[in-house]
């Protein structure tokens, strides 16, 4: 009975990264950010998160797989690996 509430969180939460990469490709931003500027950027773009430390999970994952580059400072940054907007 529970798995079908939880079902559309579940999917709002697998669209994270998509949400993200799409908003800093329209930005058409390619520097390293932190993940408050990227939390700004998504939120001056009409994407709601719940925090920078959302945006910083989101990513941490995402650098798991080698999608995402972290780089290692006072705060993190991070910059996109599999840039296809080269394409």
């Amino acid at each position: 009975m529970w798995d079908k509430a939880i079902l559309p969180c579940m999917r709002l939460r697998r669209g994270e990264y998509e949400r993200i990469r799409s908003v800093l490709s329209e930005a058409d931003s390619d520097q390293p950010m932190t993940a408050r500027e990227i939390l700004q950027l998504l939120e001056e773009h009409g994407e709601e998160f719940e925090s920078a430390h959302r945006v910083a999970t989101v990513l941490g994952r995402q650098a798991r797989m080698g999608k995402v580059e972290v780089i290692q400072g006072q705060p993190y940054r991070y910059r996109f690996v599999d840039d296809d907007r080269s394409n």
